[in-house]
């Protein structure tokens, strides 16, 4: 636990069924520190991140029966995403600010294969000439499943198969590449992509809740 904020004895009122920790909502805001922004930027995969943002979807992916993740997505192509032990505000462990780089399309179920058997898992990822190292020990994509709310009301369910890879910039930063196969089911058809993101760690001084 690394001191986000402190708990609130007040209860808020029910906005959605979309969960909320630290004050991020489903329609809510935040802003980014912008001075952190510009002096790590130039060294990042990520180019040109909003420093306003407001959230669209909340995505919720139980990985066990005490822990999970809670990821906001925003406008601006990226979410921020929680590491949290139970549901209480002080088990938040960890905030990465992630963004899209590509997602591709899979069209058949022996590409599909390919991809989670040989594509997903390597020892080392290269993007952008540079290198990222395979953080997790298994030789295996970890599978998890996603629940997603958005603002109209609809929730969806997406499965995935993840592999973390990670490259240190600097003495202390770090940057993160997130592959994931995705799957769904859209009107009884399988429908799978590979997508590609990287991100950064936040700390509680890096973003502020604005709405």
């Amino acid at each position: 636990m690394f001191g986000w904020f402190k708990k609130q004895k007040e209860e808020k009122p029910q906005r959605s069924q979309a969960p909320e920790v630290l004050g991020l909502r489903l329609g809510g805001a935040f802003e980014l520190d912008d001075l952190k922004l510009k002096i790590i930027e130039p060294d990042l995969t990520i180019e040109g991140a909003a420093r306003t943002q407001i959230i669209k979807a909340v995505g919720e992916v139980k990985l066990d029966s005490q822990s999970r993740l809670l990821r906001y997505y925003t406008d601006d192509e990226g979410f921020l995403q929680i590491l949290q032990h139970g549901t209480d505000e002080s088990g938040v462990e960890e905030v990465k600010l992630w963004y899209f780089y590509e997602s591709k399309p899979i069209d058949t179920q022996a590409r599909w294969q390919a991809v989670l058997d040989n594509e997903i898992v390597t020892a080392e990822k290269t993007l952008e000439e540079q290198v990222f190292t395979k953080v997790w020990e298994n030789t295996r994509p970890v599978p998890m499943t996603e629940t997603t709310w958005d603002q109209s009301g609809n929730m969806t369910t997406t499965d995935q198969f993840v592999m973390v890879y990670e490259r240190q910039v600097s003495d202390d930063l770090f940057e993160s590449l997130l592959v994931s196969g995705e799957e769904t089911i859209v009107n009884n058809q399988h429908d799978r992509s590979v997508v590609t993101s990287t991100g950064i760690n936040l700390t509680p001084t890096d973003f502020t809740l604005i709405s």
